[in-house]
């Protein structure tokens, strides 16, 4: 499969077994979210992925997903509060755990933030308390639609700017440990623009040298449709996340915002993932509804890089079935033609990577024109390996790098099946020896015509400059 599958780690799936179920059915990237869980949990499990790869020679990519400036329920004394419509509730500030009948909010400014008749929304939206008045730490609302309230469940303020900062002191305290595990992709939640992106690369920067992780920018407010192109250009890769993003903007707005953030990523070769309710249905259920169906289709229609499951993986009755049912979906979808050679030229000459982005462009184009079997490139830092699957080629992807790192974080990216290669001598030799390798492993078979890029000379590690067509 071409499109790749994120699954979130929790209480139902982060035992060795199951993990192990994910990595053979084909899960490429594991998410583990530090809204939840503690640090000995997360890095039992990290240790136990790194321990899969190994055994089974694979390269699935770890994503950890920052918290950020979300506002969350804090611990309740009973397991959930059954609110009605119509009941009056104060909601205490600052608080993470319940004393006597106030509910708990986890951020001190939420009294100074929210406004008379403002609208809560808790849980995505299944319960709504509208603002009757505010005293200091106390906020008084009346419950309009009304539920379980569980605890731990985050709290959304449409339109109204929170005074959060970008990293939180949870954030920084988890990005401590999350640098110090090796860890491919770090995602930072609630990112309202570019600066909130160039901020977390710094913090990382003055604690790890090199092969630092990558940047999953996550879209899930209105601002940060205010700059994303800006947010594109820093990030390494977008996430959709459409259940806060569909609380904070009007929901019927979602689906077009999807697409239009899905091409604008495509042309800049940047990965996205489609996240939120994917599967939802099969928290519970053995099957998913056909609308579900529908979504997953869709967004592979769309061009995603990656489908991400939460709640599904994390703490659904059979996780392992709903990864099974995702990917059959995504197999069959990726038998429509439609979705393959998308054509993005590259930009005009005068740009540093003019070269580079031509000869990727042209042997994409090639490709189609002679149905290649695949696009072999060679690369150091990826780039090369990211513009392949821009384009969206209908022949398979195969990268050689001799930089381990780099292998897992391609996990993440469309089409692509990385290598691990440190033989470099000659471009020729060394082709030959990649087209040998991949025939030896029954990956390519007697005649199949196969395009090689790469940089000439091999050994300065250069930009893309050479393109070859061969046959098996």
């Amino acid at each position: 499969m071409k499109t790749k599958i994120i699954t979130t780690i929790g209480p139902a799936s982060s035992d060795y077994y199951t993990l192990e179920r994910f990595m053979l059915e084909g899960v490429n990237v594991f998410r583990i979210n530090f809204s939840h869980g503690t640090h000995t949990d997360h890095e039992k499990t990290i240790k136990t992925i790194h321990q899969l790869n190994r055994k089974h020679e694979r390269h699935a990519a770890i994503m950890a997903d920052l918290q950020g400036p979300k506002i969350r329920i804090g611990k309740l004394t009973e397991s959930f509060i059954n609110l009605e419509e119509g009941d009056t509730v104060i909601l205490e500030c600052g608080k993470t755990e319940q004393e006597g009948s106030h509910i708990p909010v986890d951020y001190n400014g939420f009294s100074q933030d929210v406004r008379s008749e403002e609208r809560i929304q808790i849980d995505d939206g299944r319960i709504v308390l509208e603002v009757i008045s505010k005293e200091k730490e106390l906020v008084k609302a009346r419950v309009l639609y009304g539920g379980k309230l569980f605890p731990r469940k985050g709290i959304n303020l449409p339109n109204t700017r929170i005074g959060l900062p970008a990293l939180t002191e949870k954030d920084m305290e988890d990005l401590d440990f999350i640098t110090s595990q090796r860890v491919q992709w770090i995602a930072l939640s609630f990112v309202r623009s570019a600066s909130d992106i160039i901020e977390l690369k710094h913090h990382i920067s003055k604690k790890i040298n090199r092969k630092a992780p990558l940047i999953v920018a996550k879209i899930e407010k209105p601002e940060a449709l205010d700059d994303l192109d800006n947010i594109i250009d820093t990030a390494d890769a977008l996430m959709i996340a459409r259940g806060d993003l569909g609380i904070e903007i009007p929901l019927e707005e979602v689906p077009l915002i999807q697409k239009q953030i899905v091409r604008k990523c495509m042309t800049r070769s940047k990965p996205t993932i489609i996240a939120t309710q994917m599967m939802e249905g099969m928290i519970n259920n053995f099957s998913p509804t056909r609308a579900e169906v529908n979504d997953v289709a869709n967004s592979v229609l769309d061009g995603s890089d990656a489908l991400m499951l939460s709640g599904e993986t994390s703490v659904g009755h059979n996780p392992v079935r709903v990864v099974q049912v995702m990917k059959k979906i995504i197999a069959h979808v990726e038998k429509h033609e439609d979705i393959y050679y998308k054509h993005f030229p590259p930009e005009s000459n005068g740009h540093e990577r003019f070269i580079s982005d031509s000869v990727i462009y042209n042997a994409c184009e090639m490709a189609q024109q002679v149905d290649a079997a695949a696009i072999v490139g060679m690369t150091h830092s990826g780039y090369s390996a990211f513009e392949i699957a821009g384009q969206r080629p209908k022949a398979e992807i195969y990268i050689f790098t001799n930089n381990h790192s780099l292998l897992s974080k391609l996990s993440l990216v469309w089409g692509i099946t990385g290598f691990y290669y440190d033989k470099f001598i000659s471009t020729d030799h060394t082709i030959e020896d990649i087209l040998m390798h991949l025939h030896k492993k029954k990956i390519t078979k007697k005649d199949d015509l196969v395009i090689n890029i790469a940089s000439t000379p091999l050994e300065e590690y250069g930009k893309t400059n050479m393109m070859k067509l061969s046959i098996v």
